[in-house]
């Protein structure tokens, strides 16, 4: 699974963060949550955190998913 790429962070003032990906807008954190996001982006790999932050990231199992019995698309009904 390649890594995630292309997010961007921008601090607005003191309690405000805005997360893009790619130049478009991703997320926008306040007060608390963006403390906590600027401590925990400083402190490991900033693509994954923004990427987890975000909700935009793989899991790996969306390939098992999509081939489960259940998820398929059902024929004539």
């Amino acid at each position: 699974m390649p890594k995630p790429s292309g997010f961007q962070y921008e601090q607005r003032g003191a309690t405000t963060v805005v997360l893009t990906h790619h130049g478009r807008p991703a997320g926008t954190l306040r007060g608390d949550r963006a403390a906590t996001f600027l401590a925990e982006v400083t402190s490991g790999d900033a693509q994954l955190v923004m990427a987890r932050w975000t909700g935009a990231y793989r899991h790996g199992n969306e390939r098992t998913a999509r081939d489960h019995p259940r998820n398929r698309a059902r024929g004539g009904r």
